[in-house]
């Protein structure tokens, strides 16, 4: 990767972190920063994130089609590192009907924060319309003309959150205890572990189903949405044994520990590193059998 288009990616992600970040992060409230989503503040985050969009495709041009939709992830991704963590929620909600109720919260609070990533690629495509690039474009997959298609995505989401979900699970670790009805319990994983296991996740994840499905990033960043539904139904399940039996800080699986936010920003990261991983490695086999 030349200087040049380094400075591009950072260029497109400073404008995500500092409208996102730094504009948003002191006008929101804790409530917000700590992952309990209050949906009208939130708005103001989906009005960021396109403007982001919009922005980051300029200042990486000629590339801010492929470039630009990192703002809008980026930004999220310094959000989720200052945010808190699952095990300080869960100290926040002690109780059993508490942490049942959060739960059932959180199961789906991944699809706001993929709402927000869109805005930011809807931003970029405005942009585009505004000035056209006339670099080649991002490789497109095959049109959705067919069953078949559907079916491919369909496979290609269900296949990223299956890798995914495992990986993270392997990936985000600390102290593990074992437990003669769980078998062990895993404590809450520092930030910079989970940032590192979400990421190398998705982006493994996106490397397979791009390689083998011909999917682009979008089917594994969609995926984030499952992979914390399944871990906070998964984590429900052990609600009453883990609130009578363990602190707060520790997890029946590490999956269960990561923030949606966390999710979703760094899912979606991975996914779009991962997917152009996956086109660079086809370029270079390509050229090392001539």
């Amino acid at each position: 990767m030349t200087w040049p288009l380094k400075l591009r990616i950072g260029a497109a992600a400073a404008v995500g972190i500092a409208l996102i970040y730094g504009v948003a992060w002191p006008l929101v409230g804790a409530s917000l920063r700590a992952g309990a989503v209050s949906y009208d503040r939130a708005v103001l985050l989906i009005g960021l994130a396109f403007v982001a969009g919009l922005i980051g495709y300029f200042v990486s041009w000629p590339y801010g089609r492929e470039i630009g939709i990192l703002a809008a992830p980026a930004g999220l991704a310094v959000w989720a590192l200052r945010s808190g963590t699952m095990a300080s929620l869960f100290q926040q909600n002690p109780t059993i009907s508490q942490r049942q109720n959060l739960i059932a919260s959180l199961k789906f609070e991944p699809v706001l924060w993929l709402v927000i990533v869109a805005a930011g690629f809807a931003g970029v495509l405005l942009a585009q319309n505004i000035r056209p690039s006339k670099k080649p474009e991002q490789p497109k997959e095959k049109p959705k003309s067919d069953p078949g298609t559907y079916l491919n995505s369909v496979v290609a989401v269900a296949g990223s959150a299956f890798i995914a979900h495992l990986l993270i699970g392997k990936l985000a670790q600390n102290v593990a205890m074992p437990d003669n009805l769980l078998g062990s319990v895993v404590a809450q994983p520092a930030k910079g572990q989970i940032a590192f296991a979400v990421l190398v996740s998705f982006g493994a994840a996106a490397f397979v189903v791009r390689k083998f499905l011909n999917a682009g990033y979008i089917w594994p960043a969609i995926s984030t949405v499952l992979v914390t539904a399944f871990s906070m139904h998964t984590y429900a399940k052990e609600v009453s044994y883990l609130a009578q039996n363990w602190p707060a800080a520790f997890f029946e699986n590490s999956v269960s520990s990561v923030l949606p936010v966390q999710m979703v920003a760094f899912g979606t990261l991975g996914s779009v590193a991962g997917y152009w991983m996956s086109l660079r490695y086809d370029f270079w086999r390509k050229h090392e059998m001539k």
